[in-house]
């Protein structure tokens, strides 16, 4: 009686030693770091390590290691000085085509490494860095969405021969749509059944007004709904990769409600870097100069038709065709560098096969012709009216670009007419990342600095042992030798809590520690029933053998009930709460399973240990 086989006593060492393991590194915090990837496919070698070691060392700096991994360089520093400084250095000296990040890299020791240990992902109010709460523009997003049927409109009917007045977004009863102005009621049978069976996702309405025959279409709901669904997600998916191209680790980037984004950026150091390059709605449209129209006409707002009046940046108004070429969509890569003729700075870009093919077509039947680059932007300023603040959006077009076509281009061509390599870089780095499907607008900003988050891991670790301390005191007092067994148990819990969060890369909130202490709190709560148990049994005049193993059988129905109820309410809270609730909810559910393997096998292996299959008169309890 009271006896384990060997089998259970080697399972629960090399649970020990497995936890002991990965929980360890944890205690070696983080080196400040740079990490170094490429923008355009540059090749890191050891030659580039060789070169970025000689500037360095041209500006008396030196790191304490570098490393290349699947990612890129990292570059570990003594201080964050250092850091900093050569940070400054390399982004001037690499250029536009490398990516240089400031990073926080874990202090493991590569032995432990290489057993693939690392330390648990610390959130936002522990490690510091930037939160956002992004809302998106989804009137913007089924306003593109005309946009857009305006020019398939016109296309399809093209190519049905159709022949049409004119074809522009409208309103009509409250609702937006795309009106199309035709001179025969047969035209518009015609456009009807030829838009009906491109797209089901519409609805037709026929008005007859002033002469003329027109066709207002709009959107059903339900497609309205998909259209906003698809721009929050499309932008959360840019923003991901807005993220990548900073080099940030562990980002949190996730819908929230129907409209907004959450974007947490822990370690972030430059934070009104990481505002600017989220936050920026930047795009391109490439269009034909109009050859047709007076410009001092439309300057003076007589309208053009087919056209649109634009201004360069120098302040020179150009006339464009309705009609775009090419959006910054069909764009798979972009690098900035210098035009190699006049040495002001460029973007290069490539797009992809359905992108070369529409621009290779259109630029061969325009040989010879002025074609322009818009650059579009949209802006959230706050302004008062009427003595509120109230927040206005306006978007700003500008040409950026007048160059006439001398050959058909194809995949890959450059644009110039940018202000300075800064610009450039920025350009290049959103049309990699892509364009937002919407505009979003910051509505909430919060930094957490490095020495608040180092603040509550250290009132967090208070916390921690304050609670742990306590309850060891209690359950020697109370228990005596098997509260000792119980301590031990509990402070093996912590340990396997730490390392199953550092095996499953979870990230380590506030509430995430409160959960921790409150599993503190808990995890003996399955030894008071059990020691509990014991005593009633040796009162009852029951054997010291008998005893203890009846304390450990009779109990575990009821310890089992208490923890699985706990568990799922825990599974409850991930599935319906938010980021910090979830983080509870993680901590608080790996307690529970530890402190169930913890509190019962473990101590029942120190009780056998040390009493199983001895006469003895007493327990210590």
């Amino acid at each position: 009686m009271n006896r384990y086989s060997g089998w259970r006593y080697l399972l629960i060492a090399i649970v020990i030693v497995v936890g002991g393991l990965y929980a360890l590194p944890n205690l070696y915090g983080e080196d400040p770091a740079i990490q170094i990837s490429s923008s355009r496919d540059e090749v890191l070698d050891t030659r580039f390590v060789e070169r970025v070691e000689r500037q360095l060392k041209q500006a008396g700096l030196a790191a304490n290691s570098m490393v290349l991994n699947e990612r890129g360089l990292l570059m570990r520093f003594e201080n964050e000085d250092s850091q900093l400084t050569a940070k400054d250095i390399l982004s001037d000296h690499l250029g536009s085509n490398f990516i240089v990040a400031l990073n926080l890299a874990p202090a493991t020791p590569e032995w432990l490494r290489s057993l693939g240990a690392s330390p648990m992902y610390l959130g936002l109010d522990l490690r510091g860095g930037v939160h956002f709460l992004m809302e998106v523009d989804t009137d913007a997003a089924v306003a593109q969405a005309y946009e857009r049927f305006v020019s398939d409109y016109r296309s399809q009917l093209r190519e049905e021969k159709i022949r049409y007045l004119a074809i522009e977004h409208y309103e009509h009863k409250g609702r937006a749509g795309v009106m199309v102005k035709l001179r025969k009621a047969e035209d518009r049978e015609k456009a009807r059944e030829v838009l009906r069976l491109a797209y089901n996702e519409l609805e037709f309405d026929d008005i007859d007004k002033e002469g003329a025959f027109f066709l207002f279409t709009t959107m059903k709901n339900s497609a309205i709904s998909e259209a906003e669904v698809m721009a929050v997600q499309q932008n959360i998916t840019t923003l991901r990769n807005r993220v990548n191209e900073l080099g940030v680790a562990e980002p949190v980037i996730q819908r929230q409600g129907e409209n907004r984004i959450v974007v947490q950026l822990p370690g972030v150091q430059d934070t009104a870097r990481a505002k600017e390059i989220l936050g920026a709605t930047a795009t391109l449209e490439f269009r034909m100069v109009s050859d047709k129209g007076n410009v001092e006409r439309a300057v003076a707002g007589r309208p053009i038709p087919g056209a649109k009046l634009y201004y360069e940046r120098n302040g020179a108004p150009v006339l464009l065709r309705n009609r775009v070429m090419l959006t910054g969509d069909h764009v798979i890569d972009a690098s900035s560098g210098m035009e190699s003729d006049t040495g002001s700075p460029a973007v290069f870009i490539t797009l992809d096969g359905k992108g070369a093919t529409i621009f290779s077509d259109v630029t061969r039947e325009n040989v010879g012709k002025l074609m322009a680059v818009v650059f579009i932007e949209v802006k959230s300023e706050t302004r008062k009216i009427n003595g509120e603040k109230v927040k206005v959006k306006r978007t700003v077009e500008e040409v950026i670009s007048v160059a006439r076509i001398r050959e058909p281009l194809g995949k890959r061509f450059q644009i110039s007419g940018l202000d300075g390599t800064k610009e450039a870089r920025d350009l290049a780095l959103l049309l990699r990342a892509g364009a937002l499907a919407a505009p979003i607008e910051i509505v909430e900003e919060r930094t957490v600095g490095p020495s608040l988050g180092q603040d509550n891991i250290d009132q967090g670790f208070m916390s921690v042992v304050l609670g742990f301390a306590m309850v060891l005191l209690f359950m020697a007092f109370w228990y005596r030798g098997f509260g000792l067994f119980a301590n031990l148990a509990l402070a093996l819990n912590l340990v396997l809590i730490v390392a199953l969060l550092s095996m499953l890369q979870a990230t380590l909130t506030l509430p995430g520690i409160a959960g921790i202490v409150l599993t503190v709190g808990i995890a003996v709560d399955a030894n008071v029933l059990i020691f509990e148990r014991i005593r009633e049994e040796l009162r009852a005049g029951t054997a010291i053998q008998a005893a203890i193993d009846s304390g450990y059988n009779k109990a575990f129905s009821t310890i089992a009930d208490a923890n699985i109820t706990t568990l799922i309410a825990a599974v409850v809270l991930f599935g319906f709460g938010t980021g910090p609730i979830k983080g509870f909810a993680i901590t608080l559910s790996i307690g529970i399973l530890t402190s169930m393997f913890t509190a019962i096998i473990v101590t029942r292996a120190a009780a056998n240990l040390t009493y199983g299959g001895r006469k003895t008169n007493k327990l210590s309890i």
